[in-house]
């Protein structure tokens, strides 16, 4: 599984190549040196002149403010040293368009860089693309305190807020060496789209003075061959995402699917709800690896989120090689959040089997705690080779098929009871 991992990484890495003409924006109309200045549409018609001949559209150093913007085959983004893509704050400068948002295809708002069907698709640095998501942040949570207020729940999208980047139905695409920042929703989300790789980021959005909801670094969407390497993601909301679907008939649909072959390598976590997250509009992913990184957080290391509403199979998991700080180094726990059977009278459960953890050198407040919904099956968990020094000593744990090898708590050897 390592070397068909590898062999997925240099067949993205392979897919980077230079383009035919640099397309400097400011050569061509957009001006630059007033960073409150709307350049959409001139931005725009750079991309469209590109598309013509093929060509990398590339934002030189300076702060230039966009709506959404759509990239299109042949056409690729570079941002330069102290360059700027900020983000409009004015939804109205986001289209309502045909998408897919929280597991579901629906018609939600573009990001601030679409791009869809770009095969080949590329955004490098150094530059940054900044979502600008205060304004966002703020009146969710203002919407969200008043329909507390009242005694209603808000949902996520009721609070419309463009994500930073969207790329759907493109294959052997590269992200690197860009800064991703302040997205107003997801960072950055890859959907149906094959042989990724996100190389050398910073991706990060504040917990304070105004906590960024909702700001997962990286969601992989029904996605095959990806990896994320040499990254540094600090969000307020997951770090890396596996996502593909939710909802009793999730797994019949078409649009749906499974996440396979991911490969997380070499990245260092700050805050956020977890390093690694399957759910919580998730159906199947499989062969996941997570290694060689390091965390520093008060939340999970890596996490199932099993939903009670949807059929879920999580299976050949492995994370190895992590060190630093974590609330949990691993969680199974159920996933109510928006719980919705939508009148079916299905009866979901989840499976999740051949999971390793291994090579764990962690300061937690717990080891683990594994327990999902009733009817969920699980078996085939392994830990070997955990020293941590944890709040709570135990590991709470409700299966069978779960176990310990040389798994160290406080420099004493731990055996489930």
């Amino acid at each position: 599984m390592m070397k068909k991992l590898f062999l997925l990484a240099c067949m993205a890495t392979a897919a980077f190549t230079s383009s035919a003409q640099d397309f400097v924006i400011t050569r061509y109309g957009v001006k630059g040196g007033d960073s409150t200045k709307l350049n959409t549409k001139a931005i725009q018609a750079v991309i469209d002149r590109a598309a013509k001949k093929g060509g990398t559209v590339v934002i030189p150093k300076g702060t230039f403010l966009s709506g959404a913007l759509f990239f299109k085959p042949k056409t690729k983004l570079r941002l330069e040293q102290g360059a700027v893509l900020k983000g409009s704050d004015n939804i109205a400068n986001y289209p309502l368009i045909p998408s897919r948002m929280e597991g579901r295809s629906q018609n939600y708002y573009a990001a601030l860089v679409n791009a869809y069907k770009v095969p080949g698709f590329s955004i490098t640095g150094p530059g940054t693309i900044n979502g600008n998501g205060a304004k966002f942040w703020s009146y969710f949570w203002f919407y969200r305190d008043s329909m507390k207020r009242v005694g209603k729940e808000a949902t996520n999208l009721e609070v419309h807020r463009p994500r930073l980047v969207f790329i759907w139905g493109s294959n052997n695409v590269t992200i690197k060496n860009v800064k991703l920042h302040n997205s107003g929703f997801w960072t950055t989300h890859l959907y149906q789209s094959n042989n990724v790789l996100i190389e050398g980021c910073d991706i990060r959005s504040p917990y304070k003075p105004v906590p960024a909801p909702s700001t997962d670094g990286i969601d992989i969407d029904v996605c095959k061959n990806v990896t994320v390497r040499n990254c540094y993601i600090s969000v307020n909301d997951d770090g890396v995402c596996i996502k593909g679907g939710k909802g009793p008939t999730a797994h019949t649909l078409p649009e749906n699917g499974i996440v396979e072959n991911v490969l997380v390598e070499g990245c260092t976590f700050g805050e956020s709800h977890a390093a690694l997250t399957f759910g919580s509009e998730s159906i199947h992913a499989r062969n996941v690896v997570m290694r060689n990184c390091k965390i520093n957080s008060s939340t999970p290391l890596f996490r199932f989120k099993m939903r009670p509403d949807t059929y879920q199979h999580f299976e050949h998991i492995t994370v190895e090689n992590i060190t630093g700080k974590a609330g949990v180094i691993f969680e199974i726990a159920p996933w109510k959040q928006f719980f919705d059977l939508g009148g079916s009278t299905e009866k979901p459960f989840g499976m999740v089997n051949d999971i390793t953890i291994r090579n764990i050198k962690i300061e937690c407040d717990q080891v683990a705690q594994i327990q999902g919904n009733p009817n969920d099956k699980v078996s085939g968990i392994t830990f070997t080779n955990i020293d941590a020094t944890a709040k709570k000593p135990g590991i709470k744990n409700v299966y069978e098929d779960v176990k310990l090898q040389n798994v160290v708590i406080n420099g004493q050897t731990y055996t489930l009871k």
